[in-house]
């Protein structure tokens, strides 16, 4: 892990569902932009041993926090944990990452399946967001995962894609709401991504699907979100805020 660039030196981050794909990328970025972080696991409690041992060979500074953000204390867990791990410290960094994508249609989709996706993708990203602003610094920031999903259709996915919205209009919210703090509130909307929730396109037919939809040629990689929220939550990004920024490699333009 590089290390030369230190713009968030001082600075404490939280990255929900860390442990893997988007998450992981996010966690190595900050860290190797000088950021202590707090790397948020569900289940995968290897993978997440496993990050903060890579972050910490390379000379960055990381810990894990377990929290099942499907269950109904889940955020407040999260929250009362990371908030004895900054022992007394302010967090500047909240990144709602954690989230749910089940392939499923109108039809398919059975009430349990979504009353899961709405906690996780949802009620989670609220109360943990909640719950962190006493912790957060003034002039912190918040990052929310959406999706390109939000501004085209997409097959199969519905109730996942409602749930986008749904950060969407958080987002613009939250930046009018904590502007009297200098929090900046973003989003970033990705396309399709190489990681295991989007194991479809390297099935058959998933190349020539994103051939069709996507500009950009290749396929879009976790890192490639991650310097966009390296970006939002840097110096650089000082001025932007309540904005969803597409990294979808020019998806169905």
């Amino acid at each position: 892990m590089s290390t030369s660039n230190q713009t968030l030196a001082g600075r404490a981050a939280l990255v929900t569902g860390a442990s893997r794909g988007i998450g992981a990328a996010i966690a190595k970025r900050l860290a190797a932009d000088g950021a202590q972080v707090i790397a948020h696991y569900g289940s995968g409690a290897d993978e997440a041993r496993r990050l903060v041992a890579e972050i910490e060979a390379g000379g960055g500074r990381a810990s894990a926090v377990q929290a099942d953000l499907a269950s109904a204390n889940g955020p407040f867990e999260l929250m009362d944990r990371v908030a004895r791990q900054l022992a007394g410290k302010k967090l500047d960094i909240l990144v709602n990452n954690a989230g749910l994508a089940p392939f499923a249609s109108t039809a398919e989709m059975t009430a349990e399946s979504f009353d899961t996706l709405a906690a996780v993708n949802m009620r989670s990203v609220f109360f943990v967001t909640q719950r962190a602003l006493p912790l957060l610094a003034d002039g912190g920031n918040i990052v929310n995962l959406g999706s390109l999903v939000t501004r085209t259709t997409f097959p199969g996915i519905p109730a996942y894609s409602a749930s986008k919205g749904f950060i969407d209009v958080l987002t613009l919210h939250w930046a009018q709401e904590f502007a009297p703090r200098q929090i900046r509130v973003n989003a970033v909307a990705p396309g399709a991504i190489d990681t295991r929730m989007s194991a479809w396109m390297h099935g058959p037919g998933g190349a020539e699907t994103l051939k069709a939809i996507q500009a950009m040629p290749g396929l879009g990689q976790p890192e490639h979100i991650a310097g966009v929220v390296a970006f939002l939550v840097g110096p650089d990004g000082a001025w932007t805020t309540g904005q969803v920024i597409d990294a979808s490699g020019g998806t169905k333009l």
